[in-house]
């Protein structure tokens, strides 16, 4: 099973933190202009399967790009992540049996669980980039145990001075550390829930494609990532899910890197820090045929701006647009001059 596509939906809480910033200041509106109105409850029901808006997004970007690629090439079949790690394995080591205890897997999960949510330093000095060991942040010869909450990362330099001092003990004179490793151990990894939470949504709009479909988990991504001496990005790490990953060629190999970027906003009007209304926004998307977000070429024979500039553009009503283009924003730039080469269509790409 060759896989020749990979998908990155890389805009991870791009959604979230405007579901947060929408919800912040509905509530002070409503707490400035509707303060006695009487409370409601339990007035609202969610269907079956129902996901929050910011996850619902992840599996349709998926979707959506499964079905485009299948219009352009014969897709014979996909391999999906289903578990970034797999939570049962590091509680219970004999869940899967010795292949994981005693196996070329022995530790993956575990340890690439551990660098995610440590953000790939050392938890006591931040070292990066150094061979990290896993540490018991209770230690064992004091009653410390093997849970995936009493592990994190440490160079071997600050493994071997802790040693089996307890960490309060061992950052008495470092309180704050000591308080940012205790509230770490105890928040949940937030990509590896997102995951979690739509593993199953999105398996099942993969099957309904009616091509074979096969699971891995992200612990056996990185073996076979770490199997062909690749390195960590995210489309070898999609090139790498599951067990019928072949061996890559990525010699001369240029991924297109798509985002999802969304189609806009539906603000009747901008607002300041505080959430007071303060200028207007246009509700007009098209001017002189073209929209915001669609990718054109300016060709500029007179002016200040004489050249050729390629991008994105921000549409005006005057008919001045600005372009994005990968040296910066220009601005001031006449529709006259604009030749449309990729309509809009809520993505960015990128090579």
């Amino acid at each position: 099973m060759s896989k020749i596509f990979v998908l990155d939906t890389d805009k991870r809480f791009a959604i979230r933190d405007a579901l947060t910033s929408r919800r912040q200041l509905r509530r002070s509106r409503r707490n400035r202009k509707t303060r006695y109105r009487k409370p409601r409850f339990l007035n609202r029901t969610r269907p079956q399967g129902w996901l929050a808006p910011s996850l619902q997004s992840r599996v349709e970007n998926i979707k959506t790009w499964v079905n485009r690629l299948r219009r352009f090439a014969p897709v014979v079949a996909i391999s999906q992540e289903l578990v970034r790690f797999d939570m049962q394995l590091m509680a219970n080591p004999d869940i899967q049996g010795k292949e994981y205890q005693q196996g070329t897997l022995v530790g993956y999960e575990t340890r690439e669980y551990l660098l995610e949510k440590w953000g790939r330093q050392c938890a006591y000095c931040g070292v990066r980039d150094v061979p990290f060991q896993v540490e018991h942040i209770h230690p064992r010869a004091k009653g410390g145990s093997n849970s995936i909450t009493n592990l994190t990362l440490s160079c071997e330099k600050c493994n071997t001075k802790k040693g089996t001092k307890d960490i309060k003990q061992f950052l008495k004179k470092d309180s704050i550390r000591l308080e940012i490793i205790l509230r770490q151990v105890k928040r949940p990894l937030a990509d590896a829930a997102a995951v979690n939470i739509t593993r199953l949504t999105l398996l099942n709009a993969l099957k309904a494609t009616g091509l074979p479909v096969e699971t891995g988990s992200g612990g056996l991504t990185k073996f076979n990532r770490s199997q062909q001496n690749l390195e960590k990005t995210h489309w070898l790490d999609a090139a790498c899910v599951g067990t019928s990953t072949p061996i890559l060629n990525i010699k001369g190999v240029k991924p297109l890197l798509i985002t999802a970027n969304g189609h806009g906003t539906r603000q009747s009007c901008r607002t300041d820090k505080f959430g007071f209304p303060n200028r207007h926004c246009s509700r007009t998307k098209f001017q002189f045929g073209f929209q915001t977000g669609d990718i054109v070429k300016a060709f500029v024979k007179t002016g200040r701006k004489v050249g050729e500039y390629v991008g994105r553009i921000a549409t005006r009503a005057t008919g001045s647009f600005n372009i994005s283009t990968r040296n910066g924003l220009i601005q001031g730039i006449s529709y006259k001059t604009c030749t449309q080469i990729y309509k809009k269509d809520g993505y960015s790409y990128s090579n």
